[in-house]
């Protein structure tokens, strides 16, 4: 009798583990994400857990086998890297929020930047930094010397750059007083009282900010697709636009 209970008992052991779903999103995800995750468990029953970091770092992390079952990047290259390699489900891929890049400063220090080719932002820095993703990987970075160069004023203050392993790492350095001006999304700044956004980059000084969501692979959850359909869902879209993101989809 005792054997058929721990069988029993093994079986559900299982069952319940197969009932989470593991996500590895994009650090500027976090706020929004953490806020639907919760009303997602409410209704399910289910329990959604997530690893943040830039979108860079997870990618390489999948690639490397890390067990996950859903990815939303910050940008198309990094999905677009992992679905090259086969290791997402393209079927389940969309495309759904889009985000604005900002300029932002400590909240008791922040005075509005006009945003505009030749726009005097080494000056603004003098001797300081400029708190940026990596700008050679992390999305955030890399739409922010895409807006400095179009702008042309990223010669100017390329030696300046922090760059950060992802963008609320950037966001931090400015929250804490460390560099006087950070380039971030606008949900970042959304999510820290401590900072305040001085200017909006012009959207056509980089490629549309857009996180695509998808399945992996190698999930091995029956929850997956029931966690993507509730994303994707006019229940989750205020998560999402009460931190400044636009629902694309």
């Amino acid at each position: 009798m005792s054997g058929i209970w721990l069988t029993t008992a093994g079986l559900l052991d299982h069952a319940q583990a197969q009932d989470k779903v593991t996500i590895f999103a994009a650090a500027s995800m976090k706020n929004a994400l953490d806020a639907a995750n919760a009303e997602w468990a409410k209704q399910s029953g289910n329990e959604a857990t997530v690893s943040y970091a830039a979108s860079s770092a997870l990618a390489k992390q999948i690639e490397a086998g890390a067990p996950a079952d859903l990815f939303i990047s910050a940008d198309l290259a990094w999905m677009d890297y992992l679905a090259k390699k086969n290791l997402i489900r393209s079927d389940t891929r969309t495309n759904l929020l889009g985000n604005r890049l900002v300029l932002v400063a400590p909240a008791d220090k922040a005075s509005p930047v006009e945003i505009k080719p030749g726009f005097d932002l080494a000056k603004r820095l003098g001797d300081e930094k400029l708190a940026m993703g990596a700008v050679d990987s992390v999305p955030a970075g890399k739409y922010g010397k895409a807006a400095l160069e179009k702008l042309g004023v990223w010669s100017s203050v390329e030696a300046k750059v922090a760059g950060a392993e992802s963008v609320r790492a950037a966001l931090l350095l400015v929250s804490r007083g460390e560099a006087p001006y950070g380039v971030v999304y606008q949900t970042d700044a959304a999510a820290d009282p401590s900072v305040k956004i001085v200017g909006m980059f012009p959207e056509n000084t980089h490629e549309p900010i857009i996180y695509p969501f998808a399945i992996l692979a190698e999930s091995k959850s029956p929850a997956a697709a029931d966690y993507l359909k509730f994303i994707r869902s006019e229940k989750a879209a205020p998560f999402f636009e009460n931190q400044g993101f636009t629902i694309l989809k």
